[in-house]
């Protein structure tokens, strides 16, 4: 049996694109490319003031397809597996592995690929199908490709991160 294509998609929620994010149309399709290719989609959503459950900015990104058989999460801080059910969601389904894309970059999607790599899932990050902000500090196009850099290169004996193109990623599902 094949190995199942697993998804992960991270913070795609209306309340988040309050703040413009960079390419969303570009990572949008990237990322819905992924989601019709995969055999399980995780959703994690953030819940906060402001973005509170069933209201429409918690609600994922309209544009974006939601599999019948899609899995939700839902997280109160930037790492989801922070205080989630996720890790009891990944046993229950045997999931090891899987793909990760979604927002934002240099929080969320960044804190999360970490606490999993830790834990030992062995995580692919679709490295143009993740986004941020500008920040004071640096812009978002940079950040992007800052913590690909990051992730390229990040040490887990015994566990490495692949950090490839969507592209890639479909061809090698």
């Amino acid at each position: 049996m094949a190995a199942q294509r697993v998804l992960m998609v991270i913070d795609m929620q209306n309340g988040v694109f309050d703040a413009p994010r960079f390419n969303r149309e570009i990572c949008t399709k990237r990322i819905n490319q992924l989601i019709n290719a995969a055999d399980k989609v995780i959703f994690i959503q953030h819940t906060e003031q402001g973005l509170e459950q069933e209201t429409a900015a918690f609600a994922l990104l309209p544009e974006l397809h939601q599999p019948v058989d899609a899995l939700y999460v839902t997280k109160t801080a930037c790492d989801a597996f922070y205080r989630t059910d996720l890790e009891d969601v990944l046993t229950r389904h045997q999931i090891n592995e899987f793909v990760v894309c979604g927002c934002a970059t240099d929080y969320c999607v960044d804190a999360t690929i970490k606490n999993g790599a830790s834990r030992g899932y062995a995580m692919t990050v679709a490295l143009d199908a993740h986004t941020t902000a500008n920040r004071p500090a640096a812009l978002a196009e940079v950040l992007i490709e800052h913590y690909n850099d990051v992730w390229r290169n990040f040490t887990i004996p015994g566990n490495t991160l692949r950090v490839k193109t969507t592209a890639d990623i479909l061809t090698d599902w």
